[in-house]
Parts: C-alpha cells; sequence; structure tokens
C-alpha cells in the first residue's frame, strides 16, 4: 500500500512514519535523502541547490520504483503539498493520505526554534492553500515536543 503523509514543515510527517512503519517498509523522505547524500556535518534540513538538484532527481526514480512493489511492501512517501496532478497519481495509485497537522501556532513556533526562516514561508503557502478546507484530518500534535 502507498501511505502518503502530508502537512507544512516541522508538523511532524518523519515522527509519524517513524512510528508507523515497519523495518521492511521502503519510506522516501526527501530530508533524508538528501542528509544522506550531503557530507560530513550537513544541516539536517539546510542543503545547496546542486545537492537538491540530485536528490529530487533520487527521489522521482525512488518512487518509480517503489511504485512497482506495492503488492510487497508498504511504501511511506513524505509530500507536504502536493499537486493536483500528484493527487491524482495518488488516487490512482489507491493511496492512503494521512495529513499531520498540529496546528499553525505549533507549526510555527518549531519552525523557529528549528528549522532556517525561509520555511515560514512554506509553512504560511500549505496553510494558505488549505483555507476553508476542514481540519479533521489530523486535529492533534503528532507527538509530544
Amino acid at each position: 500500500m502507498l501511505i502518503v503523509v502530508t502537512g507544512p514543515p516541522a508538523a511532524g510527517k518523519s515522527s509519524w512514519i517513524k512510528d508507523h512503519a515497519k523495518a521492511n517498509d521502503i519510506v522516501i523522505d526527501l530530508d533524508l535523502m538528501a542528509l544522506a547524500m550531503a557530507g560530513p556535518g550537513a544541516d539536517h534540513h539546510a542543503h545547496g541547490d546542486v545537492l537538491m538538484r540530485v536528490v529530487h532527481r533520487a527521489r522521482f526514480a525512488a518512487l518509480n520504483e517503489a511504485y512497482q512493489h506495492l503488492d510487497k511492501v508498504d511504501v511511506y512517501v513524505i509530500h507536504t503539498q502536493p499537486s493536483a496532478k500528484a493527487l491524482a497519481k495518488y488516487k490512482r495509485l489507491e493511496a492512503r493520505i494521512v495529513t499531520i497537522d498540529p496546528g499553525r501556532e505549533i507549526v510555527m513556533q518549531r519552525v523557529k526554534a528549528m528549522r532556517q526562516p525561509e520555511m515560514e514561508r512554506v509553512v504560511t503557502r500549505w496553510y494558505n492553500a488549505r483555507r476553508g478546507r476542514p481540519r479533521d484530518e489530523m486535529p492533534q500534535a503528532s507527538r509530544v515536543w
């Protein structure tokens, strides 16, 4: 099965996957991929353009391969804000969409404490795109911070 985990930066998407995925599942997490491909001592969330270009291509290839094995393993994908095209593909693949949203105030506190300042814009964009939609998919915090 394909499980797509969405939510703003610092919502707890990776933590949710750690709590649900099994050792033999596939987890496609752009941040973890970037960290794995970066040099020693790299920041967990701040990466250069060249590295991110390589990581995005690797993610694309990993997704395409993982989709071929959905009948054998669960595949968890972190996709912060999937486009309509991506959502249509996930629907065709009968994905389960999980939205992690502990609330804008909590997310902004986490971003200020743990992420680069430009992530505040990504959080704002995520919440603006969801304006008017119900927040009942995942109203509680993902974990105690």
